[in-house]
């Protein structure tokens, strides 16, 4: 099954990424997992350049789901360039899609879309353990 990303979102971050050695499988490309932790770092790099702390305290932003489309295999050595948008609002939720390209090597050449993927975030109170309500302050950064 593939999820397909919304033409409606609003681009918010941009970051490179360098494939490692060890992100490759027996297969000599990225492990189909790996994908998941670049869109883990893109996300974490986004929400920290906006001022705000990676450790959760009282409340947090949290994975609810996640998906990830593959298009091309890419392998070490190589940088990938990881997208981050900003889709649906709502209450305590919102999607969060990346796109993964990979750099090109020669400067004449495009970059190649290898994979995109999402997850929706919901806001939550960890002490009870339930969603709530986005924090103002969080919720002026996410429009």
């Amino acid at each position: 099954m593939r999820i397909d990303i919304p033409e409606n979102k609003k681009l918010v971050h941009e970051t490179t990424i360098s494939i490692r050695w060890g992100d490759m499988d027996s297969y000599r490309h990225i492990n189909n997992t790996v994908y998941f932790r670049y869109m883990e770092q893109a996300r974490i790099e986004w929400i920290t350049s906006l001022g705000f702390s990676s450790t959760a305290e009282k409340e947090a932003m949290l994975m609810v789901n996640g998906f990830c489309n593959f298009y091309k295999q890419a392998s070490y050595p190589g940088n990938l360039s990881v997208k981050t948008y900003v889709g649906s609002i709502g209450n305590s939720s919102v999607d969060i899609y990346n796109t993964m390209e990979l750099l090109p090597i020669n400067h004449d050449d495009d970059q190649l879309l290898c994979a995109a993927g999402g997850a929706t975030m919901v806001w939550v109170d960890l002490e009870r353990n339930k969603s709530m309500p986005w924090p103002e302050v969080v919720l002026k950064v996410l429009r």
